[in-house]
């Protein structure tokens, strides 16, 4: 097979080998490249040692404890701008769960692909040959036959393995979800038996891997095997609490059911991660608000509840403060009220205003996973679209005198009129003209026809205003009618 190797990868390898060294490329890069996808990272390993690497690399950089040297590559590509080299190495014991104690270099590559986490991510490819390459793969833990089967399985001893870094416990779940595999028996017993020692890391990291469990194609399969493996409820212990609680008539589903099916339609959209974590946090306050049993059960202020349980939860896995905080609105405004009759404009502004103009789409997908979260066929009915028509409609900058890159008070400045209807007819004479011709909207024209309209009689002065209203009227309602056809409403 010809993989689909970067010319600036090739090349490293070749400079490597040249020189007498084994090398190969390593890791998710291989399996993306077996699994006919595109690798986000490409790592190389190699028999040469970190000052050899950097002997052979003049452009290259070596600042860390690994033995992972940077080199760097001037591509026209960001992603591969630098390369990462590392020696064949093992490790010592993991005392804070997470980094070893001391890394050691070897000469054995079998070794190195020991350490590694699952099997699916433990094998080697290497480069024989020059202009037309054939290609060697080192597998010795069987991750081949692994991916065939659609299979995540430890590398040796699962145990071990997450004694070692638990934060593999979390990332077994996040790469099951993101390639459509299924977890392997021994490796899920060890996961449900080390969920304990995630307490050993970092919440960013477990935040990293969590955000790119929702970003895979359906995250339900991912948060399904958190909860069940025991893992949710360690860092995330909020969303569980909505497992078997039923709702009211209006929903079909629990509200755990009820919102991972939401998330899994943000999914579906392909929206980013601030609207698939509202719509996974949305309906989050529910069991804290539920009021009596049965189809007449009530959740009164689970939107207010919500926001402050997301607020916490997002500070909590150090979420950046403009994610938290976007997360945290679209949980706390989803329940915006749309009825079609009954929505007046100065609602949609004040909503607007509290929201912010940059999120309302985002809080109306939001609501939309609501919806398909609850079993209804559609996720945009009329009155959601009349709505997000509203929301265009308000938005916008209206056709007015206030687009004018002049004022009332500059034409009295000017002219010496006194405030009045002189002063109005002349802004809807300057506005007429420039609808006629936009680039007439700068302030040494504007000025110096105010001038010379203000010579005119008042009878002249008024048919060139009126003139100017009905041609602003006009287009108003073409560009409302504009909105009002991209949105299908009437």
């Amino acid at each position: 097979m010809n993989y689909p190797i970067p010319k600036e990868i090739r090349a490293a390898v070749a400079i490597l080998q040249s020189a007498g060294f084994e090398a190969y490329l390593v890791g998710g890069c291989v399996r993306d490249l077996l699994l006919k996808q595109q690798p986000k990272d490409w790592d190389i390993t190699t028999s040469a040692r970190p000052d050899k690497i950097q002997e052979l690399f003049p452009d290259s950089f070596y600042e860390n404890k690994f033995g992972t040297v940077g080199v760097s590559t001037k591509s026209d590509d960001l992603a591969l701008r630098t390369i990462e080299i590392t020696p064949y190495r093992v490790e010592g014991k993991y005392s804070d769960k997470r980094h070893p104690d001391e890394v050691r270099f070897t000469d054995n590559l079998e070794d190195d692909l020991a350490r590694r986490d699952f099997t699916i991510n433990a094998m080697a490819l290497t480069l024989i040959g020059g202009l037309a390459p054939s290609y060697k793969i080192i597998d010795p833990f069987n991750g081949q036959s692994d991916i065939k089967a659609r299979i995540i399985r430890a590398v040796g001893d699962p145990r071990e393995r997450f004694a070692e870094d638990a934060l593999r416990i979390i990332r077994a779940v996040r790469l099951a979800a993101e390639l459509g595999f299924q977890t392997e028996e021994h490796t899920v017993g060890a996961l449900c038996q080390s969920a304990l020692l995630l307490a050993h890391i970092a919440k960013e990291r477990m935040r990293d891997e969590f955000s790119k469990t929702i970003m895979t194609k359906q995250p339900s399969q991912g948060l399904e095997a958190l909860r069940e493996y025991g893992i949710l409820k360690i860092f995330l212990p909020e969303i569980e609490e909505g497992y078997g609680v039923g709702q009211n008539k209006h929903h079909i589903y629990t509200v755990w059911e009820h919102n991972v099916r939401s998330v899994d339609y943000a999914a579906r959209e392909r929206w980013p991660l601030e609207v698939r974590l509202g719509a996974l946090f949305h309906d989050i306050g529910k069991p804290r608000s539920k009021f009596g049993d049965g189809p007449d059960s009530t959740f009164y202020n689970h939107e207010i509840i919500g926001a402050r349980m997301t607020q916490k939860i997002m500070e909590r896995l150090r979420y950046p403060a403009q994610v938290a905080a976007k997360v945290t609105k679209l949980v706390r405004y989803h329940l915006f009220y749309y009825n079609v009759d009954e929505v007046s404009e100065s609602s949609v502004r004040r909503l607007i205003a509290k929201v912010g103009a940059q999120d309302m789409e985002d809080l109306i997908r939001v609501r939309m996973c609501d919806r398909i979260g609850s079993g209804v066929p559609k996720a945009e009915p009329y009155k959601l679209r009349h709505f997000r028509f509203l929301v265009e409609k308000l938005q916008r900058d209206p056709v007015s005198v206030r687009m004018l890159k002049i004022n009332g008070d500059r034409i009295k400045e000017l002219t010496g009129l006194p405030q009045g209807l002189n002063v109005g007819w002349i802004l809807h004479a300057l506005l007429d003209e420039v609808l006629e011709d936009p680039s007439d909207n700068n302030a040494e024209y504007l000025e110096r026809r105010a001038k010379e309209l203000a010579a005119l009689s008042e009878n002249e002065l008024r048919v060139l205003a009126e003139v100017g209203k009905n041609k602003k009227i006009g287009l108003e309602e073409e560009e409302v009618a504009k909105i009002k056809k991209r949105h299908w409403v009437k």
